[in-house]
């Protein structure tokens, strides 16, 4: 609630001997006095509640041609009336404390009385759970227990969004402040707003909590709001800028990008006449106004830094001052309805089309997904013709002077585009890694180059875990033992436990699981076959997986349908998918990685493997495994599961299943990434429905952009592991990590070269790989994927996981060893579900 005094009438004047007065002073800890306290707390929040209105009403009587121009008003005291944050009758306070203490229950009896929301914890998983949850107000961390991680604590707390608006406050021992030593500077470097003193005194602690809510708390509330406007700014048709007293830029909005082809970080730090103003005459009549602290409005003659063309605007500028009577900024609005319209139209494929097309990855304009998501790749390692095209129009409008620089840049863009794959990413030649970073370094350019290097080649692909959630089969042909069944009630989870599965099964849980999954989503029915011909191809299947290897068996295959079923379970999967979609999707799932040897497609083409040979090098391993499952599911009638379709519909299954498998290959990550956040990540500007959803996903119901949703699909089935439950996380990684290691021993007794050489089980650190895979591939795009799809756990996982990685690096667990232990112990399959609890 914001609190401000005209000055001229008596309740403003008692208002504010209230708030001096709010602030009790201490006295003996009894129930007695701490109730009076808080009633008289209410009372005084009661008079200030009747004498804001007041206050208001007497603001609103005045017009604003009525009131003067003051330049010294608060953001809060503008001309309409009160803007202040929506008051909250509840705050939400967050407790954690590692063990029970007196602190503690005199906090918590205090927030209790000044009627706060509380929620407490004893973990740093738990705090961060509830305060993702609940996005609380007010945290408050004892930061006593030398077992408890603070700073890790309030360094992800304050990674998470929104956070900014929080007060994190530290509850010190009294030693801290009576010794000259580096405790408080340390956790205010940390991310805490303020160090209290431990005490037990529930008087001392409803004023501290009185102190917070009215000075800390208020002023978040503030700068929340402040947020808003600028929101509501950037949102705003016409051009808004925002100089210093010298016409320095310091804030344009969005229309201002678009209209007059600048960028604001282009632009902070030099004055309007440098960027905007033709004439600066115009400049210097509107200043003689403006320092005076009078409104100025006129014409203003305007040029575009792409085409510097002259647009005149009709503008109001403002002047504003944050201390003091002389002005310090001032705010200009240009009318976008007074700005010729035909001066902004261009020719269809003009340069400046071509920038604000769908494919510019820099400047895609305003959703935030695009620009979170896309906006990265032009900082990863990578370059795609898309990304030479931005450059190239970026130096056409800084050398439009020449005549023949813009021809021959033009050209350029023209032989650029003449390309058939615009989105197709290769590894930079100059690119180095951080070398602080090597193993990140080995990993993704293995994963991301697409041709043989002399010591650098490239990997078949990264896969992952995945998992789904699934409801009871109904009973089939195929008996299962009674824990396997009460296992696979649960199938449709997204913290299934997969290895549970496969020790229960014997090391069989695609047969198991992936009838369970057919029969859920009907792919008899789909298919026009018998259940005992699914199980038959299912047992085919899977036993050509190599069960000799770590990662790419039957038990990453039977993951990753899981997690494709999981999906396939959500609504907006619901609305776009045929009966043929899912039945194609669960079979591509099954079969992505099948007859897979348990190295990289860069290890067969070095080795001149056969199967490379036969592919001539290009996208090995995913053609061999969607080549060898129609091998094995044609070469015989019993498991055929496709011999009752029409050839029209065999046509269109088997494409599906092709396309999703050759989908999984790492080297067009960003390719796919790309194009489905181009299509998915933006707002329609066509108002149609699909299913009980808005227009924001009409592009769906085209079957292009449906084969999109479905590669997206497959490629975060196969690499979901960093998403799971932390166990399941942790197992995957100690897999995939082994068959990484087992690649690089028998590249070096071969004499053929190393792919990835920091993949050696002496030297790689195993977390840093993890924290690396995240960084350059999950991120975004289950950024992407959730924006779509609707399942916040996924971010969650990834995000403690992240944590995770990040204490076992700190903490020295990088070996194979070391992760085992760390298996063994705090990893244990018995606190699972504490861990998923906290």
């Amino acid at each position: 609630m914001i609190i401000e005094n005209c000055g001229s009438c008596e309740n403003c004047e008692n208002m504010e001997h209230l708030v001096e007065n709010e602030i009790v002073e201490e006295e003996e800890d009894d129930d007695e006095s701490a109730d009076l306290e808080v009633a008289a707390v209410e009372a005084i929040n009661n008079d200030i509640s009747r004498s804001m209105l007041h206050h208001r009403k007497s603001s609103l009587a005045l017009t604003p041609e009525e009131e003067p121009l003051d330049i010294n008003r608060g953001p809060n005291e503008t001309k309409y009336g009160l803007i202040s944050p929506t008051p909250k009758h509840h705050l939400k306070l967050l407790l954690v404390f590692a063990h029970p203490d007196p602190v503690c229950d005199s906090l918590s009896k205090a927030a209790d009385k000044l009627g706060f929301e509380i929620t407490t914890s004893n973990t740093n998983i738990g705090a961060l759970d509830e305060y993702q949850a609940k996005s609380h107000d007010l945290v408050i961390v004892d930061t006593r227990a030398k077992n408890f991680d603070n700073d890790l604590l309030c360094r992800s707390i304050r990674n998470t969004k929104g956070s900014q608006h929080t007060v994190i406050i530290a509850i010190v021992r009294k030693s801290a402040f009576e010794r000259d030593d580096v405790t408080i500077a340390s956790l205010l470097e940390s991310g805490f707003n303020r160090c209290l003193i431990e005490t037990t005194n529930v008087l001392v602690c409803v004023n501290e909590l009185i102190v917070l809510k009215h000075c800390d708390l208020r002023t978040m509330a503030q700068h929340a709001t402040c947020q808003a406007m600028y929101t509501a700014l950037d949102k705003c048709r016409d051009l808004v800028i925002v100089t210093d007293d010298s016409y320095k830029f310091q804030y344009m909005n969005a229309a201002c990008e678009r209209q007059l082809g600048l960028r604001q970080e282009d632009t902070i730090g030099k004055t309007l006449q440098e960027q905007l103003v033709y004439d600066t005459v115009q400049i210097n009549t509107m200043g003689s106004s403006l320092l005076r602290a009078r409104e100025w409005s006129g014409p203003m003659t305007l040029k575009r830094k792409s085409t510097q063309e002259t647009i005149v605007s009709n503008c109001r500028a403002v002047p504003f001052s944050c201390a003091g009577r002389m002005p310090t900024h001032f705010i200009l609005v240009f009318d976008t309805n007074s700005i010729d319209p035909s001066n902004l139209s261009q020719s269809r494929g003009s340069i400046h089309s071509i920038r604000r097309g769908s494919t510019d990855v820099r400047s895609i304009g305003s959703d935030y997904l695009r620009r979170t998501s896309l906006a990265k790749l032009n900082a990863l390692p990578l370059e795609a013709p898309i990304t030479k095209i931005v450059g190239l129009i970026d130096q056409i409008r800084e050398n439009v002077g020449s005549n023949g620089q813009l021809v021959q840049l033009i050209d350029k863009v023209e032989d650029i585009l003449k390309g058939s794959e615009l989105y197709v990413s290769h590894v930079k030649e100059d690119f180095r890694m951080k070398t602080d970073e090597p193993v990140v370094s080995d990993l993704i350019t293995a994963l991301l180059s697409k041709a043989p290097q002399p010591t650098v080649t490239a990997s078949s692909r990264r896969s992952s875990n995945d998992s789904s959630v699934f409801r009871p089969s109904r009973t089939g042909l195929i008996k299962v033992p009674a824990a396997i069944r009460d296992l696979l009630d649960t199938a449709l989870m997204w913290e299934f436990d997969i290895f549970k599965l496969e020790d229960l099964t014997r090391k069989r849980p695609l047969q198991h699981l992936g009838m369970n999954l057919f029969n859920h989503f009907d792919v008899c029915g789909a298919l026009n076959c018998d259940e005992r011909t699914l199980s038959n191809w299912l047992t085919v299947i899977e036993a050509n997986y190599h069960a000799e290897n770590s990662y790419h068996n039957s038990t990453h295959a039977a993951d990753v349908m899981q997690a494709t079923a999981g999906f396939l379970e959500k609504e907006r999967m619901k609305s776009i998918m045929e009966p043929l979609d899912e039945a194609t999707s669960l079979i591509a799932a099954a079969a992505h990685d099948l007859d897979h040897p348990g190295k990289s497609s860069a290890f067969l083409t070095n080795s001149n493997n056969p199967l490379a040979i036969l592919y001539n090098d290009v996208t090995v391993l995913e053609s061999h495994h969607a080549a060898m499952t129609f091998k094995l599911t044609l070469g015989d009638e019993r498991v055929n599961i496709f011999k009752n379709l029409d050839r029209d519909t065999y046509k269109l299954a088997r494409h599906n299943v092709i396309d999703m498998i050759l989908a999984t290959e790492m080297t067009k990550h960003f390719e796919h990434l790309a194009k489905f956040v181009n299509v998915f990540c933006t707002r329609s500007s066509v108002g149609s429905e699909i299913g009980d959803q808005s227009e924001d996903y009409a592009p769906i119901l085209t079957a292009e952009n449906t084969t999109l949703v479905k590669r997206m699909m497959i490629k975060c089935s196969d690499v979901s592991n960093p998403t799971r439950p932390l166990r399941l996380c942790v197992e995957w990684a100690r897999r995939i990590a082994e068959e990484y290691f087992q690649q690089t021993d028998d590249e070096k007794a071969r004499g053929l070269p190393v792919v990835m050489p920091m993949f050696d089980r002496q030297c790689c650190s195993i977390p840093k790989s993890q924290i690396g895979f995240v960084d350059y591939i999950i991120n975004d795009m289950f950024e992407a994927w959730n924006a779509f799809i609707d399942m916040p756990e996924l971010l969650t996982y990834m995000r403690q996981n992240y944590i995770r990685w990040k204490e076992f690096d700190e903490q020295n667990h990088t070996t194979l060893n070391d992760i085992q232990k760390l298996q063994a112990t705090i990893l244990a399959p018995s606190i699972t579900s504490s861990i998923k609890s906290d």
